[in-house]
């Protein structure tokens, strides 16, 4: 089998542009290769359907990749909402340093809970401030909320859960089965993926970032979430070339159509935690029988093993909890953790969780069997911990107008410019059909 388990080597894509991302790690090469593995896995599937008689050339534009990892639009004559909830970042503890996650409002909840202050920035600071990092770390988890504390390299290589990642593969490739693909006629060199049905259960970002991407080369993402579910000033950013629709799948009639949703769809993409889906009465054998033909791929933030496995987590805490903040601390020769300059972490996982959808696709194309693929972003971070960095040219700041397409994106919030895509293959037009709209503005059904 010739599954994705990798970054793909530098000879594999051509690389254009310069610039790099000023960082402690390899953050620009990251970029450069988890983009250039979509372009692989990509080629191998447009050869593998007949769609050409040889695999196509892959470019990667190194400095719009690693604009990319950043935020890909822009409005004109708006402003978009602040990204972090006002009591969110990262305190000094009694021992150590500590970075609360409050986005979503029961994880704000359960924060303050634990600290028992009130919810303003100061209150905050001087409460945790009587905490050890660790500890408050523990109990906010415990409580339904998101914290982690800094750790160095080397205490995360000895923590249980940072040597149970370690051993994890990049992709874990699980639970082979026979998958039939449909046929899709809409199908074509340029736009590869036209007709390929996406059932979308992801959230902040990693899985977003991984059905855009899909989406770029024609698929139909149709994303579900929670009736009144948002995510203000992200939606924006990955809502692009998707339906965005809300079932409550605690309600009978909500759940017959996801059922049939489900029955239709030729990949699912879910971010759960383990368990989480089997709680919703849709455990893996559940979603086989519903959809035997479907390729599987999901992530979760700490790792599939280890006792951290279900512990829910974002971007920004791994990095905290790998140490990558404390690495980037002392790169920086600053007091406070130092985190990358972008979400590296989400954005690479979300373009390999797209590289493992074609990969999957190409083996079924092939006649093989076809695993679930399984990722994290806490084996992300190893991955980056253990990269070499090599890009050459100016430091990458920030987009400028000859960064963006030059078409107006009339998104459900107002105007604005999208950056031109980071990636192209020969024949193949990476572009998104349809501009970034609201959660819960589509119905949910297949285009």
């Amino acid at each position: 089998m010739t599954l994705l388990t990798a970054l793909p080597d530098t000879d594999r894509y051509h690389l254009t542009g310069n610039g790099h991302l000023h960082s402690a790690f390899a953050v620009t090469e990251l970029a450069n290769a988890s983009i250039g593995a979509v372009g692989q896995e990509l080629a191998r599937l447009v050869e593998a359907m007949n769609l050409t008689p040889s695999a196509p050339e892959i470019t990667v534009d190194q400095r719009l990749a690693s604009l990319w990892f950043g935020y890909s639009f822009r409005p004109e004559g708006w402003e978009l909402p602040d990204l972090w909830d006002d009591i969110a970042g990262v305190y000094e503890a009694k021992e150590g340093w500590i970075r609360l996650h409050t986005n979503l409002p029961h994880h704000r909840k359960a924060a303050l809970r634990v600290i028992g202050c009130p919810g303003t920035r100061e209150a905050v600071a001087d409460a945790v401030n009587h905490w050890k990092a660790d500890g408050l770390e523990s109990e906010i988890a415990a409580s339904g909320g998101v914290a982690a504390a800094m750790r160095s390299r080397a205490d995360w290589k000895m923590h249980p859960q940072g040597r149970s990642v370690a051993k994890e593969p990049l992709i874990h490739w699980t639970s082979p089965a026979p998958v039939k693909l449909r046929d899709r006629v809409e199908a074509t060199v340029a736009r590869p993926l036209a007709g390929l049905r996406v059932l979308d259960l992801t959230r902040v970002l990693a899985g977003p970032v991984s059905t855009r991407t899909l989406a770029g080369f024609g698929a139909d993402v149709l994303r579900i979430d929670p009736p009144g579910w948002d995510e203000p000033g992200v939606i924006t950013d990955i809502s692009l070339g998707k339906s965005m629709a809300a079932l409550n799948l605690t309600k009978s009639s909500d759940r017959q159509v996801f059922e049939a949703l489900l029955t239709q769809a030729d990949v699912l993409v879910h971010g759960y935690r383990p368990g989480a889906l089997d709680g919703l009465g849709y455990g893996a054998e559940t979603r086989r029988q519903f959809a035997p033909n479907t390729v599987e791929v999901q992530l979760n933030a700490y790792g599939w093993t280890g006792p951290w496995a279900a512990r829910r987590g974002f971007d920004s805490l791994v990095q905290m909890s790998a140490g990558i903040a404390d690495a980037g601390r002392d790169w920086a020769g600053t007091e406070k953790p130092h985190p990358l300059p972008v979400q590296a972490l989400d954005h690479a996982t979300g373009y390999l969780m797209a590289a493992a959808v074609l990969s999957a696709l190409t083996a079924a194309a092939q006649g093989e069997a076809v695993p679930q693929a399984r990722l994290s972003l806490a084996r992300t971070a190893e991955l980056l911990a253990g990269m070499e960095k090599s890009a050459e040219g100016p430091e990458i700041t920030g987009p400028v107008d000859s960064d963006y397409a030059p078409d107006i994106e009339a998104t459900s919030w107002g105007p604005g410019r999208r950056l031109a895509a980071p990636l192209r293959l020969s024949g193949i037009a990476m572009r998104w059909e349809t501009a970034a709209t609201s959660c819960g503005s589509a119905s949910p059904a297949w285009t």
